[in-house]
């Protein structure tokens, strides 16, 4: 993939070494995110390594052995991967049409980052159904989610609220908060 000097190599091409060195064996995603050199986004690599370059990745959603956080590469063998094919049209549909907020914990881009706060929410694009699974880049098949959540670190989302307890704390809120939510409401249906 890359340049063999180690100083040269990139966080993914570090990555993947550290995995090949490990093949079969259980690795810890510190483990992971230490042998990229600290990379903050060290699941996002995995990720690439997974879907783009076509490495046979586990994580605990595809073997029952593993926890949160653990991964094995199965093999060194290559399997046919995916490129991603989402238009600029298509991401912005989605964010405008999720309000600019991550559709897992509710932050909205712009907000502190809450765990860098020095550093704010960033919002990409999740699919609902996971195109190693069959799933599309179609806007039907995406939403915004935040960095934190896409790369797991959240571990879980806060359940979505029913319409019973939204409408309970619209009807607590101040008539000023409730009017901003009609004109939120409105501005996002556009009515």
């Amino acid at each position: 993939m890359e340049d063999s000097n180690p100083q040269n190599k990139s966080a993914r091409q570090l990555i993947l070494d550290y995995l090949l060195a490990h093949i079969g064996q259980i690795v810890e995603g510190r483990d992971l995110r230490d042998a990229g050199r600290g990379i903050t986004e060290w699941a996002r690599r995995v990720r690439e390594l997974r879907d783009e370059y076509g490495y046979q990745i586990q994580s605990y959603k595809d073997s029952n052995d593993l926890r949160p956080g653990q991964y094995r590469l199965t093999s060194a063998k290559r399997m046919p991967a995916f490129s991603r094919n989402i238009s600029k049209e298509t991401r912005a549909f989605v964010l405008e049409r999720n309000g600019y907020t991550c559709q897992m914990c509710g932050l909205a881009a712009g907000d502190s980052d809450p765990f860098v706060p020095s550093r704010t929410v960033r919002l990409t694009m999740g699919h609902i159904k996971d195109k190693s699974k069959g799933g599309t880049d179609t806007a039907d098949n995406l939403r915004a989610i935040c960095t934190n959540c896409n790369e797991g670190l959240q571990n879980a989302a806060l359940p979505k609220p029913d319409q019973v307890w939204l409408l309970s704390q619209v009807r607590r809120a101040t008539v000023s908060d409730q009017r901003a939510l009609l004109d939120w409401l409105k501005l996002k249906f556009k009515q």
